[in-house]
């Protein structure tokens, strides 16, 4: 008997393997940022965000649905079917931080935004073939449901 056997799964050399891991880990540590960092203050209501939000005039609603957005992103950002497009809805959101600084408070702090934006668009470029597998759901989904 012969005791070779063929693998179903793609093998990916080290240094292939080694990226998708680091890629991963930057996801996550991502994830971890907009869901602790940025979106948890929101949506306890503490006062460094509320203050923020007041002084915009944005108030308690604006700080919210800002807060429940980040969070969304947050955890879309390491449900591989939905990477792309979270990295992509949240370097939106960081343009829009970004405009703020500028127009709010003179620029203080506008440089974080584009900083998150890097690695959220190489993520967003890097994991877009999951788009098709998300696309397929949809359609899958709208499928089932005209036929019930």
């Amino acid at each position: 008997m012969s005791d070779t056997t063929a693998s179903t799964a793609p093998t990916l050399p080290a240094r292939g393997r080694g990226l998708r891991v680091a890629l991963r880990a930057v996801q996550v540590l991502l994830a971890l940022f907009f869901a602790l960092a940025s979106a948890l203050p929101k949506l306890i209501g503490h006062s460094s965000a509320a203050d923020t939000f007041a002084e915009m005039g944005w108030g308690d609603v604006g700080m919210y649905a800002i807060g429940v957005l980040e969070l969304a992103g947050a955890v879309a950002l390491v449900v591989p079917v939905l990477q792309s497009v979270a990295a992509t809805a949240l370097s939106a959101l960081m343009v829009g931080a970004f405009v703020v600084q500028l127009t709010y408070f003179d620029g203080a702090n506008a440089v974080t935004p584009l900083v998150l934006m890097v690695p959220l668009l190489v993520i967003a470029r890097l994991r877009r073939g999951h788009n098709q597998e998300l696309r397929r759901q949809v359609r899958d989904r709208i499928g089932v449901a005209d036929r019930a």
